[in-house]
């Protein structure tokens, strides 16, 4: 980009500025650290100059919005045109009491649904297993019928708003539960716009609600996506996630490099399935983490995007430019929140939420100040939702497109976090790929050195967590938190047994039985579930059926 002769100029008088100018600054002001580091342990030099991106080619490596390879964002206009989807997660509790929160954060001005499960429903039990007990509500909402999903939705048009669910190994079941719903309110599959989480191979890498083993799985996912591509052709099929990655304490860089080695594994086995990869990979979505590093996150998403758009093109050979591009959510990194001076973790979430606007995300969850001490409570969760909106209105950076573009820093940071994570998704492919990296354990032991050097840092002082390791105060005990009644268990458990009693339960299981033989076959087991569902068979009984046939996954033991 610019002519060797003024290259050689910038380099001797930068030389020049450091062995004067700076010298002499910190012979009286030393610097203050020996060593300066992102928030994810990449070396920050002093000064960023030309030199730092003499090989970036704008036409190559940045390109346009909306263009090839889309390092500065998927849509031509970004922002100008729409605002990202302000998309709230929110569920605890009861399908009714969850309802009630869902219509506050519409009210409230939130564009798009998300909605959180319990732990037993997102392991695939009933409200009434053993293995419940005590985990009802917690941390999330409990859905075990049909029913409880008809109350979730009850009075919200699922034709007109978009509905992200975070499920994952039984996403196929809440997936048909909502196409039923739907089919109740006269809403046609065509119509239904939104995304299911359905990402297991993060799952078995940094959260562990995984049921079946990783080839059983990947057989339901790539059901799914041969599913909606003739049927429900709006839903994103997946949603393939850094964000747990990250918040198992990841680096930036790995972050990426192992998400986008998660998506090339489904892209693979759903090629291996026989499908067209254009007829697919255009409902692939994503779903980032948004730390306090602000520059290092920007660089991160431009990377990521980048990155993407060449695989695709370059390995896959896709064809339709919306196969190529990234499109991803984000949420503001919960492990990053702090249970002291919890009013520091709007600072936080506002630092975070300008990361992913100015990185170009499509839409954007934002934590509650509370969350580290418990569940959001309303006036929190409002705190959060402004936060998107005063950025978005008040802030002046949705006025132009990815406006730290050319930023000598920034750019650096681009090509440097790109240049790790394919180090990263290179060695997973000698290893045969993302499921059996996972396998043996080399994913997870990347994050736990991450996650260990990061804490080292923290405990020594070396990173400064305020409110935490410096700038303490004497502090009362919080107040007004939110907090799920332990009867809510029980009336589930009630709900669960008057369901039992009312439905036909000879119907139930013949379609248990259609899907049993389906799971046994190589048939796509989407249409079996949707019939399943709609006779009010349980999560829990259709999970237990795929348990039976497909058995359970067990987590390589790691030394």
């Amino acid at each position: 980009m610019i002519k060797d002769e003024k290259m050689k100029e910038i380099k001797d008088s930068t030389k020049k500025w450091e062995e004067t100018t700076v010298d002499k600054a910190i012979s009286r002001f030393p610097e203050r650290k020996k060593e300066f580091k992102t928030g994810s342990g990449l070396k920050v030099d002093r000064l960023y100059t030309p030199e730092n991106v003499e090989d970036l080619d704008y036409e190559n490596d940045l390109g346009y919005p909306g263009q090839y390879p889309y390092t500065r964002g998927v849509q031509p206009t970004m922002y100008r045109g729409r605002l990202w989807t302000m998309r709230m997660y929110a569920g605890f509790a009861t399908a009714a009491e969850s309802n009630k929160r869902y219509k506050y954060l519409v009210e409230q001005g939130s564009t798009g649904l998300s909605v959180a499960f319990d732990l037993p429903t997102q392991i695939g039990y009933d409200s009434d297993h053993s293995l419940a007990e005590g985990e009802v509500g917690k941390v999330g909402v409990a859905i075990d019928s049909l029913k409880d999903m008809e109350l979730l939705f009850d009075g919200i048009p699922l034709d007109k708003v978009s509905t992200s669910m975070t499920i994952n190994a039984p996403a196929s079941v809440l997936l048909a539960m909502y196409i039923a719903v739907a089919e109740k309110q006269g809403v046609s599959q065509e119509k239904l716009r939104g995304t299911i989480q359905n990402d297991i191979l993060k799952e078995y890498i940094a959260r562990g609600t995984y049921i079946f083993p990783t080839e059983e799985s990947m057989r339901l996912i790539t059901n799914i996506f041969e599913y909606c591509s003739e049927n429900v052709p709006k839903w994103n099929t997946i949603s393939i996630s850094g964000y747990h990655i990250r918040e198992a304490g990841s680096t930036a860089a790995q972050e990426v490099g192992f998400t986008l080695a998660d998506g090339i594994a489904y892209v693979e086995a759903a090629i291996k399935a026989g499908l067209d990869v254009d007829s697919f990979a255009p409902r692939l979505s994503f779903f980032f983490n948004a730390h306090n590093d602000l520059l290092e996150e920007v660089a991160k998403y431009r990377a990521a995007r980048r990155l993407w758009a060449r695989i695709m093109k370059e390995r896959f050979g896709a064809k339709n430019p919306k196969s190529m591009m990234l499109k991803f959510h984000t949420q503001t990194g919960g492990s990053t929140l702090t249970a002291q001076q919890p009013e520091n973790n709007v600072v936080r979430v506002a630092i975070q939420t300008l990361a992913a606007v100015l990185g170009g995300t499509q839409s954007l969850h934002t934590n509650s100040k509370d969350e580290a001490l418990a569940l959001p409570s309303e006036t929190s969760v409002r705190t959060a939702l402004r936060t998107q909106q005063i950025v978005a209105h008040e802030s002046g950076v949705t006025e132009t497109i990815d406006p730290l573009a050319g930023s000598y820093y920034v750019e650096a940071k681009t090509d440097e976090i790109e240049e790790k994570a394919m180090e990263y998704i290179k060695n997973i492919d000698e290893m045969g790929g993302a499921p059996k990296a996972i396998d043996e354990g080399y994913i997870q032991k990347e994050i736990m050195d991450a996650a260990y050097n990061y804490q080292k840092d923290i405990e020594s002082g070396e990173n400064i967590v305020v409110g935490m390791n410096k700038f303490q105060a004497e502090e009362e005990a919080p107040k007004d938190l939110l907090k799920v009644d332990p009867a809510v268990g029980e009336m589930q458990k009630d709900r669960i047994k008057a369901l039992k009693e009312e439905r036909d339960n000879e119907a139930v299981s013949d379609k248990l039985e259609n899907l049993r033989k389906a799971c046994e076959s190589d048939e796509n087991v989407m249409p079996y579930i949707i019939d399943a569902v709609k006779e009010y068979a349980t999560l829990g009984e259709i999970c237990g059926v795929m348990r039976e046939i497909f058995g359970e996954y067990e987590q390589a033991v790691m030394l």
